[in-house]
């Protein structure tokens, strides 16, 4: 019997009873590997006693990988959408399974170990990550900048923003719950894909659980499709813009301690520190990291509440309830407060000038009133707009209509 009738036998038995597993590949031109990935799929199918569907996401292949997957007797989607992420979101939608096992058709994965996933999956895991660090890397495998600086790197950051809890954030073979998936709601079209998965699962609290996986060198002559830097950027990218409190907030809050904290300090006068005198120069460089700061902090506060309202990060109860008490006319009234006083502050300096009848002063001194003066006026100014900004952002949630 051949292995077309075989798959074929599988693939009737599949319709006949409900779909437990759906086995989604991704594919670009891997007419050299495919047959083979189907062939180690329909295996591991065989060796759990599955009833399960093996997926080909065609991402616009020209090598003929179609007329294989077809001849293998294995459902194909067409995905004409490019990008990895576009072809794995056409095949997972298309999926019957209550869970979904993805890998990668280039052979370096071996789909007959997916009796473990499978297993995690049973026990209520929500997404199983495979972990090549766990599971063995086989010699020329993966690359020496991807396995000791990239994906280590870009794991560690994940950990750090978003407390994933994995060690090998970008392995190819992972499997999830096809109703957990849906409300991941993923939208990364391309190898980021990967990163937003297990971000999104992490921030809503999903159980995730992690198995050794083998990584073997792929079986394809020519070139694979990852680009080291460009893939890598994308990848930092898309946590970067992910996680406002690392980009924005953090930063933000920094700097606004520094400029704060340096204007209080030089405010009555120079200072000398290990031998550096620090005097209206600095005061002014103090006023612009304090500005800057309190930016990136409304920064912060516009994409969270963004994220939240459109999907993309879970509510969160604090925020929530902070903007049940901060609302419009309070931070109007905070933000007119300080720029009141700034205003009050810059007119006792003009004050000043005028007794001395517009001419020459002591920098030294009127200095030490314009700089705050001007800081207080804009802060004051920006939390007025910001206020404005933020009811404009919640108008949809307020009324159910934009």
């Amino acid at each position: 019997m051949s292995v077309a009738q075989r798959t074929r036998q599988s693939g009737d038995r599949t319709t006949q009873t409900a779909v437990e597993v759906s086995i989604v590949m991704p594919c670009l031109n891997e007419v050299e590997t495919l047959a083979t990935c189907i062939e180690k799929a329909r295996r591991g199918i065989a060796d759990g006693g599955l009833a399960a569907e093996i997926i080909v996401a065609d991402n616009g292949s020209t090598d003929g990988s179609q007329a294989v997957a077809r001849e293998l007797g294995v459902r194909v989607i067409d995905v004409p959408r490019k990008g990895y992420g576009s072809a794995l979101i056409g095949g997972i939608d298309a999926a019957r399974g209550r869970f979904v096992i993805m890998g990668d058709a280039d052979d370096s994965y071996d789909f007959t170990a997916i009796g473990p996933l499978v297993e995690k999956l049973r026990e209520g895991y929500d997404l199983v990550m495979g972990n090549r660090f766990a599971g063995g890397i086989q010699a020329g495998a993966m690359v020496w900048s991807h396995r000791w600086v990239g994906n280590p790197v870009l794991t560690f950051i994940s950990r750090l923003f978003f407390h994933t809890p994995v060690n090998d954030m970008h392995c190819g073979l992972r499997g999830f719950r096809k109703d957990g998936y849906d409300r991941l709601r993923l939208q990364a079209t391309g190898m980021e894909f990967a990163s937003e998965m297990v971000i999104k699962a992490s921030l809503q609290k999903m159980r995730i659980a992690e198995v050794p996986v083998t990584l073997s060198p792929d079986g394809r002559s020519r070139p694979p499709h990852l680009r080291t830097w460009r893939d890598g950027w994308r990848h930092l990218r898309f946590m970067l813009l992910f996680s406002p409190r690392w980009l924005f907030h953090y930063p933000g809050l920094l700097l606004l301690a520094i400029g704060l904290g340096l204007s209080l300090a030089l405010l009555p006068g120079p200072l000398v520190v290990g031998g550096v005198r620090l005097d209206i120069h600095t005061m002014l460089v103090a006023g612009f990291l304090a500005l800057l700061g309190y930016q990136l902090v409304l920064f912060a506060v516009f994409t969270k509440f963004f994220a939240i309202r459109v999907g993309f990060h879970p509510p969160h109860p604090a925020l929530q309830s902070l903007f049940r008490y901060i609302t419009l006319e309070v931070g109007l009234a905070a933000g007119s407060l300080l720029a009141l006083i700034g205003l009050v502050t810059l007119v006792v300096a003009v004050g000043t000038w005028s007794a001395a009848g517009f001419g020459s002063l002591n920098p030294d001194v009127t200095m030490r009133e314009v700089i705050p003066a001007v800081v207080l006026t804009a802060l004051g100014t920006q939390t007025v707009f910001a206020s404005f900004f933020m009811s404009i952002l919640g108008i949809e949630s307020e009324t159910g209509k934009v």
